[in-house]
């Protein structure tokens, strides 16, 4: 059986549509992206596939300062998705993110941001 991509493990945590899987994916990876600096993001798109590498590359080292609020706002506008799928498809990024680059450099970027978006890294208990 073939590797699940980036993009299937994205759709499976968020529970959309495989097709949704990549624009959610892409807008999350670009406000991680200005929402961090520009090393960190470097460093992380190293251990990305190609195709989503260049998505955490930055021209300025020096991050953006916005909160959870505008972070998910812009992954709506860039996904062209309701909050509530924009919140699920960040939380899946990041979650598959965390899988893909490792604890250490994901721990590295996750300490750059405030607690409300590092929250959404973390697992959503399951429902019995």
């Amino acid at each position: 059986m073939a590797e699940l991509s980036f993009y299937d493990k994205v759709a499976a945590r968020a529970d959309v549509p495989p097709e949704a899987a990549p624009l959610l994916t892409q807008a999350a990876l670009r406000t991680l992206a200005e929402r961090i600096s520009g090393g960190q993001a470097a460093a992380m798109a190293g251990h990305l596939a190609a195709e989503l590498s260049p998505l955490l590359v930055k021209g300025t080292e020096d991050p953006e300062t916005f909160g959870y609020e505008e972070f998910l706002w812009r992954v709506e506008k860039r996904a062209g998705v309701d909050r509530s799928t924009a919140e699920r498809g960040v939380r899946a990024v990041l979650q598959t993110l965390h899988r893909v680059v490792g604890h250490r450099e994901f721990e590295d970027a996750m300490a750059q941001l405030p607690a409300p978006i590092r929250s959404l890294a973390e697992p959503v208990p399951r429902k019995p």
